[in-house]
């Protein structure tokens, strides 16, 4: 079954100028599928055409009839008044309409015998037993611990908070609602690993449709079956994961250049052999003449293959410092506390020359206050920090800020780097700015395009300590690999906060995992980590369930006898609460006709259910008490 259609889609903003052109594609039912393309592509226009946000110039978009579409990139206005909990509690309204509506009609039986409300109730009763109806609670607290969203932020004003927070509620709301198709627009843009990596085992586990735009390559390889890459507005198939097509892409690109080579030779040696042809023509041989036309003809018959093209990479090194002795940095005791919240205490670090280091953890632990105090911008609480002697740092900060925003990219570079005009074009150059563009203003460009500009006036420092945070955060993929290109150029020591895993598996070959007020020192690659990770969480012993009983045996006067009267106290109190359960089961045929009365042993065997739930779970709890003090 097709859950997405779109035939010949065409959209212009400029006369002239389509976004998309002809655009077609399907969706299948089930499917994952990540949506590629380079920034202004038409991707997120896709999307909005998608919900009905935006009207198309030509084609056709079809949405398999009755199937819940929603999208992640847009946060919904709500009422000022809103908390968070009251946002994701609107993941439940219909169900919150059925319980409504059901308390409506039993006021209305209580004083009228029809049986067409009896028959509406019932068949609104198992309606909304089965859609969860009885226990909202469980995938609400599940969802949120998935995605750290805690109690106190569920009583937070749904306005006061931050952009990406307001992201992550929106994610769990959608979630809640267990939309049939999913539309994610950059979902992990604001999300730690830890979340991300929930997300992605939600996603594993999730029957519906995805459709995903992505600069996440992990997140892409991780999630996505297949690519639709939007290039000049049309779609291009890719019947694999994120590097299944970056591999495709390039044996394409590598077949399309072999054909058009192979094209242009041979156009080549018919251009000779009609040249020659048209003068030995000019002696008035017209068969030669009409030979030379019909070679010119093949010719252009022969040109059907454009000159395929590909992202150019960027050229440019870091102004490096020589580093001498083995000291980077030296940290001691480093204690810094927040608002009242330690974030982390006792902190002991060396680092020496040659070391890559990724510093990892939650959104919030400090990873960012930390790079703060290397750098002199906060003064930690306590313990003490030393740089090498001939340490230089270079640092490109998460946000980017430019002091004279207003001013073009070549006079920012004039101003900054005290240079020729020459000069400060060719290291435009090298970063992709050219032409008419090194006289926008720093205002006008994109977030992926300012981080290339600062990395741009970086790149002529010289440094031997290059600390990045979040690097590639908001970042399309070839801004990533444009930053990622330098990195590996760059032969000096790098410390980093991300949440790139791709980025870190390809530089980090030390983590600090920052997490409970302390930095984990692993030194391995990101691998080994995740390896060494999963093997301690495999070994450590079960255990925590093992202390609480231990603790419990000396509380209890009588040994093992009185275990075994509490197990056959529990056994009868089963037994017992099954007996009246089977006699409530009677009645309910008996005062079948009394709506009422019905109403109320409906409520008692709800009530009776969750009673015995308990006493088996204690029972099974002192049974095995017993085994194991009989052991």
């Amino acid at each position: 079954m097709i859950d997405i259609s779109v035939s010949n889609l065409s959209k212009e903003f400029e006369v002239g100028k389509k976004i998309l052109d002809g655009l077609t594609f399907q969706v299948d039912q089930g499917e994952r599928v990540g949506l590629l393309g380079r920034n202004g592509a038409g991707k997120t226009t896709l999307f909005r055409m998608l919900t009905g946000e935006l009207d198309w110039d030509e084609g056709e978009i079809r949405i398999a009839p009755g199937k819940g579409l929603g999208l992640i990139s847009q946060i919904p206005v709500y009422p000022p008044a809103y908390t968070v909990e009251d946002v994701l509690q609107t993941a439940f309204r219909r169900l919150h309409e059925m319980e409504g509506e059901l308390k409506e009609l039993a006021g209305r039986m209580a004083g009228d015998s029809d049986p067409a409300l009896l028959r509406r109730y019932d068949a609104l009763s198992a309606a909304f037993e089965a859609g969860g109806g009885y226990d909202t609670a469980t995938p609400l607290n599940k969802v949120c611990s998935g995605l750290q969203i805690s109690r106190d932020m569920r009583g937070q004003l749904f306005s006061s908070l931050s952009g990406g927070e307001k992201t992550r509620v929106n994610l769990a709301r959608l979630i809640l609602e267990d939309t049939d198709i999913l539309l994610l627009d950059e979902p992990t843009n604001h999300l730690d690993l830890r979340a991300t990596e929930w997300l992605e085992e939600y996603l594993d586990k999730y029957k519906g449709t995805v459709l995903a735009i992505s600069h996440d390559r992990w997140f892409l390889d991780r999630v996505v079956g297949r690519v639709i890459e939007i290039q000049d507005g049309k779609a291009e198939f890719y019947s694999g994961n994120y590097s299944f097509y970056v591999e495709e892409k390039e044996r394409r690109y590598q077949e399309k250049l072999k054909q058009y080579e192979k094209e242009q030779a041979k156009i080549e040696q018919l251009e000779k052999a009609a040249a020659q042809l048209r003068i030995w023509a000019y002696s008035g041989n017209d068969k030669t003449f009409k030979r030379a036309q019909s070679m010119e003809k093949r010719m252009e018959r022969l040109r059907t293959t454009d000159k395929p093209t590909r992202e150019r990479r960027l050229d440019m090194k870091f102004g490096e410092r020589e580093f001498r002795g083995d000291e980077v940095l030296t940290i001691k005791e480093l204690k810094k506390s927040f608002d009242g919240r330690t974030l982390f205490d006792h902190v002991n670090l060396e680092v020496v020359g040659g070391e890559r280091i990724a510093l990892l953890g939650d959104n919030g632990t400090g990873k960012s206050t930390l790079l703060k105090i290397l750098l002199g911008e906060e003064t930690p609480d306590g313990g003490k920090l030393r740089m090498g002697p001939t340490v230089k740092v270079g640092y490109l900060p998460q946000i980017i800020h430019f002091d004279r925003p207003e001013r073009n990219l070549v006079d920012t570079m004039l101003y900054a780097q005290d240079c020729s005009t020459q000069t400060a074009r060719n290291r435009l150059a090298a970063f992709n700015f050219r032409g008419e563009d090194v006289f926008k203003p720093v205002s006008a460009l994109s977030g992926g395009e300012q981080s290339r500009l600062r990395l741009c006036m970086l790149m002529d420092e010289k440094i031997n300590l290059l600390i990045l945070d979040e690097p590639t955060n908001h970042l399309d993929i070839a801004s990533r690999e444009w930053i990622e290109d330098a990195v590996a150029e760059y032969e000096g020591n790098l410390l980093f906060v991300s949440h790139d895993r791709y980025f870190i598996k390809q530089f980090a070959n030390r983590i600090w995992m920052l997490e409970d007020g302390h930095i984990t020192d692993f030194r391995g690659t990101f691998e080994e980590f995740r390896a060494a990770r999963d093997r301690a969480k495999a070994q450590a012993p079960a255990p925590a369930k093992a202390e609480p009983e231990k603790k419990e045996k000396p509380r209890r006067p009588g040994g093992t006898k009185e275990l075994e009267k509490q197990v056959a106290a529990a056994e009868r109190a089963v037994a017992k609460a099954e007996e009246k359960q089977y006699e409530l089961s009677l009645k309910a045929e008996e005062v079948s006709s009394n709506y009422l009365e019905l109403q109320q042993v409906y409520e008692e065997q709800k009530a009776l259910e969750e009673e015995i739930a308990a006493l088996y779970t204690r029972w099974e709890k002192l049974a095995a008490e017993l085994e194991e003090a009989k052991g």
